[in-house]
């Protein structure tokens, strides 16, 4: 994702695997291979990640964010990648940078040449910077995300090996979504809703897909799980089916509580509208 600024926002893609997200992460930094060799193999067991932006500034001639990025690894254990992504080069491209420590992005700051002048400090404020603090100070915006990961991370070291891979990224805004999207008059009702505003975590997959023929004309169908992990260890599913069997052929969400009654629905509108 890029901003107007020029900074790749290197935010999670909620459809992004942790495996997917780390391999990107890694590929761009410039200085990936002075990572540990313990850090990047304990890495490779990473279960779920989140990603929050730390601290930013921007000025006229110096854009730069940090960015913490949060690891759950399989043995329960967490693990921290600070990224810090800056326009400080010679042709004023972005360049990302990887540290395991908030001191060592603090030292990277600090020598990031400041417009007008030849370093810089970067904390806090002055030279027109904008945003969020510049560099790291010692506070944590993204208390909700790293509280969501100590859930799951404890949820994990009771429960049986996970057969889903959670990701923490703000699961019960992306249950309502969901829910809200439904056109279905069957739609799961009050209820789920106010159990699903306890997820902690959650993992989308498609469970089905296909064009089909609906009284001569082309249609598709897709069928997706949503699946969250609740705050007491339980997990719920929502069952979402994308279509385009519409009679003016526009695109429609519907919502159901089991898989089955949502497969029962395609056929039905696979058969009649």
């Amino acid at each position: 994702m890029t901003s107007g600024d020029g900074l790749e926002r290197p935010l999670s893609d909620p459809y992004e695997t942790t495996e997917e997200h780390l391999e990107r992460l890694l590929g761009r930094a410039l200085n990936s291979f002075d990572l540990p060799d313990t850090t990047v193999e304990r890495l490779e067991s990473a279960l779920a990640h989140s990603t929050s932006l730390h601290s930013s500034h921007h000025s006229a001639g110096l854009h730069r964010e940090t960015f913490k990025h949060a690891f759950l690894l399989s043995d329960g254990s967490s693990l921290v990648l600070w990224e810090l992504a800056h326009n400080a080069t010679r042709d004023g491209a972005t360049q990302h940078e990887l540290y395991t420590e908030a001191d060592g992005v603090r030292l990277a700051v600090s020598r990031l040449p400041r417009p007008g002048g030849t370093g810089a400090s970067g904390f806090p404020g002055g030279d027109g910077a904008t945003g969020l603090d510049a560099g790291c100070p010692d506070r944590d915006p993204d208390t909700d995300l790293d509280a969501d990961l100590e859930i799951l991370a404890a949820l994990m070291a009771v429960r049986p090996p996970a057969r889903r891979i959670f990701i923490p990224d703000n699961s019960a805004d992306h249950a309502r979504r969901v829910l809200r999207r439904a056109e279905n008059a069957g739609r799961p009702g009050r209820d789920t809703a106010l159990r699903l505003s306890d997820a902690v975590a959650h993992q989308i997959t498609q469970a089905f897909g296909r064009q089909c023929s609906v009284e001569g004309r082309d249609a598709g169908f897709t069928l997706y799980e949503h699946a969250f992990l609740l705050r007491d260890g339980s997990e719920v599913s929502l069952w979402e089916v994308e279509h385009t069997a519409t009679p003016d052929g526009r695109h429609m969400c519907e919502v159901y509580e089991t898989e089955r009654t949502a497969r029962e629905a395609m056929e039905l509108r696979a058969r009649v509208r």
